[in-house]
């Protein structure tokens, strides 16, 4: 490694050339180590089709600065990467390359459609992978897995047989949420509510016999030609003499009977609900406890089918329309009410779903769902923030059977074959030779493939080895933290607590660190159709993978929300060009002198001051890092080295190091590269590049940074006078410049400074510091002065006089101050005018006026400031 700094730091330069360094050292693997304790993260995997975006960006950093955290801290830690095979995107992606060409999916056939798929995959799905190691990921590459590669397809399988053999797999006709563009069913995790702007149509539904109609409302009117009942509540006095009787739908002119059903609200509407098994979960329901018929009116691209009569062949939108039109015509149709409503959409493509009933497989929820909840409320499994259980809870306690049959050729083909003879389905690891229930060898495997979800739900330990017993998997499950996003809870957290539960005996991780998403400056969700999505790699190439990291980091609090700007990325920037300047300054000073790095025997007031403070942060950082309060440690090292470091301590050593007393010198040298190292460890987890850079260029053991040891706090450097002591004199040289700042009077000016207090010695002892920082030519320590014409600054614990003639010019600033004062007070008046006019206050937008109402208490400030320097300059 290098061992000097260049003038500039330049991130392009350093962070390829340090991450090559780590993976060539082998600093990101990890073996089992029954000396120490594991800490392990399985990363939440992106999917192949996908380009690095904020969201991955803030997910990884938090990962990162945990795994960097723990390494340093001496845990075994595995931080397992992977990528997802994600079926419908990927599959999506394929077709649209294929349509360019002019081919479908069909042209191709099933195993040329695949060969097709593992070509794209080579050829795009390490993308992601190279651009989370820009983004400086410790992952062990080396054990790198995919949900579709050899070790996940056999768990994938067991899993499956294993459930199937219980029972909790099975086979059926239920409602699933099909999406008419993807031409595939989707779970209910799957579908997400958009509220819309839709209609009521009320309907008139006579009655068979010629003695009336029956009233009621739909919002998806399309759905009427496979209506097989109308119901109403029993208890429902208004209907229950039409209970058993019949209507006839109109249009279609079928004969449906009213059926009696608790389902239906009496208070809602008229009281009466058609029912449409076929189409509708809550009908389904219906329809079974009163066995009815199912008519299924829609084809898979949501196009009227046969059933359809006379709209056959029609999109269902457009047959809505002309169904709408004919019972508008007929008298069918009494009025049309505008309705908002949540209007469940493909969380893939936004298409709208269309409930429809199928033949499909699915996961038996209630069995497999109890522990898991049972392990959240036992504390087996903590989501931080706390508050997340709940949205955990709700979905579990509501959840329905997971429908995982998928009509996609890309992913696991579901392990399940017939028999053309007899009609026997076999479940099973491998390719049955023959039926074991008539011993033909005509059998055909299941067309359809599973759900994504459903190899995602193994993550944790299908890629530790299982169904095997692998050292890997005694050693490194259960993990210890899941990093994610409060958008996936359902997707995917729910499944991998409960098959982890099912399948190992224990939950997959301790804690579920949950965080919120990254919005754009207005606080918008960032989107390709608002066109306000951020490319990290630009970032990264502007500011450097750092300064990047920082940002996502500070302000940042569990579970929440954050807004990305550039502002603040140019801030981390400076940040880091801060840490760099400081090194420069201490490897300057360093040249012609041994220095260790290791705290000298005796230390000065300064010294224990700036050991003490980085001692307490040291403590109160790991605290946070413990309570994942990413955003509060992280802006206590901003703090700690940006004020208390670079622009106190440096700048006190400075006076010692140009000093005559050359073993003070050396002292502050080593506590120098004492501080600055064990400051860097604190900051290496968010800003590992840099860190690591700076590192390597002062007096080190070791080979590397990420690899060293994580400071703990040491009771024995904890100095809690020093720092009494120290806040003394820094609230009088604070004061004094602020003072002088008011005045407008340069660094350049010296001026002598009288001190009245109480604790001389202090003040005696720190005399050098305040006179290089507070501008002093001179300084006097006394219990009291007896001064007039001079400027006076009163902290806690002294009572400071600059005499005036020393600093200004009297009659030159009096007059400037009273020019602005006029100034002030004219600006104050056209403030205080639009205030107090109720038309302005009325018309302009209320952004516009809390902005005059913050110039107002501005300009009140800035005039009292102006007043008091002004009584100040004339003595009074």
């Amino acid at each position: 490694m290098r061992k000097e700094l260049a003038k500039a730091y330049d991130p392009h330069e350093v962070e390829d050339r340090i991450y090559q360094f780590w993976m060539d050292n082998g600093y990101f693997h990890a073996e089992p180590d029954p000396k120490k304790k594991p800490y392990t993260i399985v990363i939440p995997p992106p999917n192949i089709t996908g380009q690095l975006h904020m969201g991955h960006a803030l997910d990884e950093t938090f990962q990162d600065i945990l795994i960097r955290w723990r390494r340093m801290q001496g845990y075994c830690t595995l931080w397992l990467p992977g990528t997802d095979h994600a079926s419908i995107a990927t599959e999506a992606k394929i077709v649209e390359a294929l349509k360019k060409e002019g081919l479908t999916k069909e042209d191709l056939g099933r195993e040329g459609f695949l060969k097709r798929a593992w070509e794209w995959k080579e050829q795009y799905g390490g993308t992601i992978v190279s651009q989370l190691k820009k983004l400086g990921s410790s992952c062990d590459w080396e054990r790198e897995r995919f949900t579709l590669d050899e070790g996940c397809s056999e768990a994938v399988r067991e899993v499956f047989v294993r459930l199937y053999e219980k029972g909790l797999i099975y086979r059926g006709e239920r409602i699933i949420n099909w999406c008419p563009h993807c031409k595939t069913s989707i779970s209910d995790a799957e579908v997400e509510y958009e509220e819309k702007d839709g209609h009521f149509w009320h309907l008139r539904y006579p009655l068979t016999d010629g003695s009336g109609y029956i009233q009621l409302a739909t919002t998806r009117p399309e759905t009427m030609l496979g209506d097989t009942a109308v119901a109403v509540h029993p208890d429902d006095e208004r209907y229950k003499s039409l209970v058993g009787k019949t209507v006839t739908v109109p249009l279609v002119g079928r004969e449906i009977p009213i059926v009696a059903d608790t389902y239906v609200d009496m208070e809602f509407g008229t009281g009466v609900v058609k029912i449409t098994p076929a189409h509708d979960p809550n009908d389904f329901e219906v329809g079974q406890r009163h066995n009815l018929p199912i008519i299924n009116v829609m084809d898979d691209c949501g196009v009227i089918n046969e059933n359809g009569g006379e709209y056959c062949g029609m999109d269902r939108m457009d047959a809505r329309k002309a169904i709408v039109k004919a019972l508008d015509e007929q008298g069918f149709l009494v009025k049309v009410e505008p309705h908002k409503h949540n209007v469940g959409t493909c969380y893939r493509c936004g298409t709208v779903v269309e409930p429809r009933v199928s033949m499909q497989w699915f996961v038996k929820m209630e069995p497999l769902a109890k522990p898991a909840i049972d392990a959240v409320r036992n504390g087996d499994t903590k989501f931080v923030p706390e508050r997340f259980d709940k949205v955990y809870f709700n979905w579990m306690e509501n959840i329905r059977d997971w429908c995982i049959s998928r009509q996609l050729w890309w992913g696991h083909r579901i392990p399940a074959w017939y028999c053309d003879d007899c009609g026997e389905t076999i479940v099973a690891r491998e390719a049955p030779e023959k039926c074991p229930k008539c011993g033909s060898v005509h059998l055909h495997q299941d067309e359809d493939t599973l759900d994504t979800w459903f190899s995602s739900a193994l993550w944790p330990f299908s890629t530790l080895g299982w169904p095997r017993e692998t050292e890997d998997l005694k050693y490194f499950y259960p993990t210890n933290t899941l990093v994610t996003g409060y958008d996936i809870i359902f997707f995917w957290v729910a499944r991998m607590i409960f098959s982890g539960l099912e399948h190992m005996g224990k939950t997959p991780f301790e804690t579920v660190f949950i965080h919120g998403i990254v919005r754009d400056e207005q606080g918008r969700k960032m989107s390709k159709s608002l066109g306000n999505g951020i490319d990290p790699l630009k970032v990264i190439d502007q500011y450097g993978a750092d300064a990047l990291r920082f940002m996502l980091a500070t302000g940042n609090s569990p579970g929440n929300d954050m807004r990305y700007s550039p502002e603040k990325v140019e801030s981390s920037r400076n940040f880091a060009n801060k840490i760099w300047n400081a090194a420069r300054f201490i490897l300057m000073n360093l040249e012609g002198h041994e220095v260790k790095g290791e705290l000298p025997q005796t230390l000065t007031t300064e010294d224990q001051w700036i050991v003490s403070g980085f001692n307490r942060v040291a403590k109160e950082i790991t605290e946070n890092l413990e309570k994942f309060e990413l955003g509060i440690a992280v802006q206590k090292i901003y703090d700690f080295l940006w004020d208390n470091f670079c622009d106190w301590y440096i700048e006190i050593a400075k006076i010692r190091m140009n000093g005559d007393d050359a073993v003070s010198a050396q002292n502050a040298r080593e506590v120098l590269v004492w501080v600055m190292t064990g400051t860097l460890k604190l900051l290496h987890p968010f800003m590992p590049f840099i860190t690591e850079e700076i590192w390597q260029t002062l007096p080190h053991e070791g080979e590397a940074l990420m690899i060293s040891s994580w400071p703990e706090y040491d009771e024995k450097l904890n100095f809690p006078e020093a720092e009494a002591e120290m806040k003394r004199l820094m609230d009088v040289i604070r004061g004094v410049r602020n003072r002088r700042a008011e005045m407008n009077v340069p660094p350049s000016k010296k001026a002598k400074v009288f001190i009245a207090t109480e604790q001389q010695q202090t003040f005696r002892n720190g005399e050098a510091i305040v006179k290089k920082l507070a501008y002093a030519n001179e300084v006097e320590i006394g219990s009291s002065f007896d001064m007039e014409g001079a400027v006076t600054v009163v902290t806690d614990d002294a009572t400071v006089y600059i005499p005036m003639d020393e600093l200004v010019d009297k009659k030159a600033e009096t007059a400037r101050l009273t020019k602005e004062l006029e100034s002030a007070k004219k600006q104050l008046q056209q403030c205080s005018g639009k205030l107090n006019n109720q038309g302005f206050l009325n018309k302009a937008p209320e952004k516009v006026v809390e902005g005059v109402r913050q110039e107002f208490a501005r300009l009140t400030d800035r005039i009292a400031l102006i007043e008091s320097s002004l009584e100040a300059l004339n003595g009074k």
